[in-house]
């Protein structure tokens, strides 16, 4: 059932590409990248039956998200409104708590969120993250160490892990590069 409320949007441009910023009353709702304002705006219109686009000056979702991205922001203190299942939120309030610059792995969360060999699940959790980069899924590593599964794909994966000075290795396997948290 679609929820009638309004949502606000905005974009910015990073180095990291094109981000889009929806946000309630309530807090954050949605930020995604590579993605098309049409497409964001469909995904919106799923979820909320007034989409209002924000014209004037950068909201504070804006001005800290670039703070982060100009390595001057080591912690988000922004409002949240999201949504998800039971399990999802846990496993994205877990999310919250691995610090600035530090890594947890999937199995890590798993046993966090009381189901130690739910670790696939923890994966899909991440995948539906709502708010990518301020719920930080991208410090969620594979436990060897690899980076893996990040919807933005794992080179950002690794421009963000880097902007938070983590070491990343890259290595070669079969043709396919491979990244790690050295």
């Amino acid at each position: 059932m679609r929820n009638y409320r309004k949502i606000y949007y905005e974009s910015m441009q990073t180095d990291i590409g094109n981000l889009w910023i929806g946000f309630t009353s309530k807090g954050l709702a949605r930020l995604e990248f590579f993605t098309s304002k049409d497409q964001f705006i469909n995904d919106l219109k799923k979820d909320y039956g007034h989409i209002v686009e924000c014209q004037n000056e950068a909201s504070d979702y804006n001005k800290q998200i670039n703070l982060y991205l100009e390595k001057k922001l080591e912690k988000f203190e922004l409002p949240l409104d999201l949504k998800g299942t039971d399990f999802q939120m846990k496993v994205w309030k877990e999310l919250l708590k691995i610090p600035y610059g530090e890594v947890k792995s999937y199995k890590d969360i798993a046993i966090a969120v009381g189901r130690s060999k739910g670790f696939r699940a923890v994966g899909m959790a991440n995948n539906r993250n709502p708010v990518s980069i301020v719920v930080p899924c991208h410090r969620v590593i594979g436990s060897s160490g690899e980076l893996v599964g990040y919807g933005g794909g794992i080179e950002t994966k690794v421009k963000l892990l880097k902007l938070e000075g983590l070491n990343i290795i890259e290595k070669e396997r079969n043709g396919k590069k491979l990244y790690f948290v050295a």
